[in-house]
This record gives C-alpha cells, sequence and structure tokens, in this order.
C-alpha cells in the first residue's frame, strides 16, 4: 500500500474537514461530533462494545449515558468501525452491513438508505457515509421532540440535511473556509451539505492513512522488520489459519460479507418488520435470506489499537476474536456477558443480553456460519496476534492535523 492508493485533496479541503470532524454542530442538540465515537485518541473508535451517542457524556470507554432527561435512551447498536484507509480509491463499501456502498441504482453514484433523495455530487462513498450519523436519533440528530433536526428525519431523511448546511454556512468562518476551498462557493447560501460531506471525507481520507506498520517495512525488503514470532504469526495468517481468505489485499479486507456466528446482545439493529430484537447483518439492506447475520470484512490495519472487537464489540481482546475465528461454533455456544465490558447504564441493563435466552434466534444465527473450525495450538495463537499486532502504524498513527484547539461554532472540542 502507498500513497498513490489515496486521493490527494487541497490543504484548504482537509483543514475545512478536520474541523467539521470535531465541531458538534452537526448533531441535532449540537452536543457531539464525528469524533466523539471516532477518536484519534482511541484508534479511531471509542474503545466501547456497543457506542453511547446523543445524550452521553465524555470520550472513550469513560463516556458515561447521561443523566435526567438528557440521558441516552438506548445504546447504539453496532460497534464503532475504525476510519484507517477509509479514504482509500478501491474502498466501496460501508458499514458493517454494508448499506452505503457504490452503486448506479438511484443514478446518485451510490446505493444508501436515502435511495434517490441522496443529494449529488458527493465525492466518494466516505462522504456519502458521512451524511448518515448526521440523521440517526441514537447516534447524532436526537429525539423529535428536542431538536428540528430530528424531527425532520420523520419526514423525509434528506430534510435533515438542509437544516445541517444552514447551520454551518451563517457561520463567517466557515463561510469564509468554504469559499477558499471550493471553486463552486462563491457566497454562503451556495454551500450545501455535498460540500460538507466531501470536506469530512477529504479530511479522513488524508488524516487516517496508514501503511507504515513493521509488515510493510518487511514487504519492503527489510527482512528484520518482524520477529521470528510475527513471521510464524504471518505464515499461518496467509496459510494453515486461512485469515488471508477474507482479510485479504493492502487493506487486508474483500469487503465482502460473512457470517462468524458472534452472539449478539444490546438493543439489535432491528428492521421495522422484525418481531424480535435482532441484528440480521447485511440481510437488512439486501433482503435476501442466504445474507442473515453477514457482516463486512474489516481491516486490520492497526486492528491493536481499536479494540473491542467484532460487529458489536463482542470480544475485549485480539486473542478473544482470533480464537472465535478458529472455531466460530464453540466461541457461540460458550461466549457469557462477561467477555464484554459495557457502561453502565441501568435502566437499560435488563434487556441488554434478553437475546441470550431466545433459543430460536440463537439456532438461526449458529446455523449461519460461514468458517469452518481449524486447529491451532496456543502458540500458534499467540504467533498470529503478534502478526496481527505488526500490522500497527508508526508515524501515521499520530495522524496529521490532530485535534483542533477550537471550531468556529464556537461549541467545545470532545
Amino acid at each position: 500500500m502507498q500513497a498513490s492508493d489515496f486521493p490527494v485533496f487541497p490543504d484548504a479541503q482537509v483543514k475545512l474537514g478536520q474541523l467539521l470532524f470535531f465541531d458538534p454542530i452537526l448533531s441535532g442538540n449540537r452536543n457531539i461530533s464525528c469524533a466523539t465515537c471516532h477518536s484519534p485518541e482511541h484508534g479511531t473508535t471509542d474503545g466501547l462494545p456497543l457506542g453511547i451517542g446523543e445524550g452521553g457524556h465524555g470520550v472513550g470507554p469513560k463516556r458515561s449515558a447521561g443523566t435526567g432527561d438528557d440521558r441516552i435512551k438506548k445504546r447504539i447498536p453496532r460497534n464503532a468501525p475504525a476510519l484507517w484507509n477509509l479514504g482509500a480509491k478501491d474502498i466501496h463499501t460501508m458499514f458493517h452491513d454494508g448499506r452505503v456502498h457504490v452503486s448506479d441504482l438511484y443514478g446518485n453514484g451510490f446505493n444508501s438508505p436515502a435511495q434517490e433523495w441522496l443529494p449529488e455530487g458527493l465525492d466518494s462513498v466516505l462522504a456519502a457515509q458521512a451524511l448518515f450519523p448526521m440523521t440517526s436519533e441514537f447516534e447524532m440528530a436526537g429525539n423529535p421532540k428536542e431538536n428540528q433536526v430530528a424531527g425532520a428525519v420523520y419526514d423525509r431523511i434528506d430534510n435533515v440535511w438542509p437544516i445541517l448546511a444552514k447551520r454551518v454556512r451563517i457561520i463567517p468562518e466557515y463561510a469564509q473556509m468554504f469559499e477558499a476551498a471550493y471553486a463552486d462557493v462563491e457566497s454562503p447560501l451556495d454551500i450545501d451539505i455535498t460540500h460538507i460531506g466531501n470536506a469530512l471525507a477529504a479530511f479522513q481520507a488524508t488524516e487516517f492513512q496508514s501503511f507504515d506498520s513493521p509488515f510493510d517495512v518487511y514487504l519492503a525488503g527489510e527482512g528484520n522488520a518482524l520477529s521470528a514470532e510475527q513471521k510464524a504469526g504471518m505464515d499461518l495468517f496467509y496459510g494453515k489459519a486461512g485469515c488471508s481468505a477474507c482479510h485479504s489485499g493492502p487493506l487486508f479486507t474483500d469487503q465482502e460479507f460473512h457470517a462468524i456466528t458472534l452472539p449478539h446482545f444490546g438493543p439489535g439493529r432491528t428492521r421495522m418488520w422484525d418481531p424480535i430484537v435482532r441484528d440480521v447483518g447485511h440481510m437488512g439492506v439486501s433482503d435476501r435470506l442466504e445474507d442473515a447475520y453477514r457482516f463486512r470484512t474489516p481491516s486490520l490495519r492497526n486492528v491493536a489499537l481499536t479494540a473491542p472487537y467484532g460487529h458489536n464489540g463482542a470480544y475485549a481482546t485480539l486473542e478473544g476474536i482470533v480464537r472465535h475465528h478458529l472455531d466460530p461454533a464453540a466461541g457461540f455456544a460458550a461466549w457469557t456477558p462477561e467477555e464484554v465490558t459495557l457502561p453502565e447504564v441501568p435502566w437499560l441493563a435488563r434487556v441488554d443480553f434478553v437475546t441470550l435466552q431466545d433459543k430460536q434466534e440463537r439456532a438461526r444465527q449458529a446455523a449461519a456460519g460461514d468458517l469452518e473450525p481449524v486447529g491451532l495450538n496456543d502458540e500458534e495463537v499467540g504467533q498470529i496476534v503478534a502478526f496481527l499486532e505488526a500490522l500497527t502504524g508508526t508515524d501515521s498513527i499520530k495522524g496529521r492535523l490532530g485535534r483542533p484547539h477550537r471550531v468556529p461554532s464556537g461549541l467545545e472540542v470532545d
């Protein structure tokens, strides 16, 4: 992997995206930003199995669920995905279930929950993805009774974006920056949500590039860049253990969907016609039964920085998720809530693990597994973990622009 695998953006667009990424102005109640759940200090994630979105306080594993009327009403159903290398030219699919991906289906370049209402002019799938957390009640939008943004979602999803664009363009500093960054912006009234999405993508695609790990140095010809244990783990990864069948190529992902029989807990990402709390993965996008419980293969770049693991953060350690992959059926049967540390939310505790008692749903999950068991001993498991740790970048993980001290809205920076 190299710099040419990524698009190049003007500095003015990247700087603008940095400020927007850290600015709570894009949330319904102006209290949460993209960086809250994708913190550079926590590997571009939040360090939580299931996130705490709008209404919470703090950043990272210490984020709390809030208090009083503003407290969270629901945990985020899935683990916050890492952002490393999502701006690469070859990336075509976003989210654990793939609900935003490159497609000509609706004539705007993408298949997404907004369908034909997604605005045209978005430069990349990363720019398209950036628009959807803003529309989610429990992520950034808030409760419909609380603000205009959240209420607009229930009318039609694209009604949210003009409201947020207006918020941004009436701030003189932002207006000046957009005019300097984009040739088609001659006045504040020209600023729309596509400029905001494109700026967010420009920042993320530039800031979170990472291809300077010991593994990359080894591939470049420096044989001593990996330890003997890491080399043994690499051989297992590409050989006996079969990891590279899905975690393939320089991005370490095939961007496809696989069922690995992770246990379900939390609120689930239920569809409107689901009779029970569950998460059917890519089936929720495709409506095809064969896609049930299948989730997008995550990239393994900087994976050692992005615990916990799995689409719902079911495993706290790399060793735990590796062992699960080696025998998913056994891992599924043996998993207990002690494997995961959820932030305390007493008013939600009674439903956090209710699905573990649903024998029929558990049977459906177990039947959908794609992976066959692989027999490795403890030493070999340790070697694979050591190799995965060798995928951690060096200078790249420090970022380029980093966290701004202030944002044009004047709101607090997480």
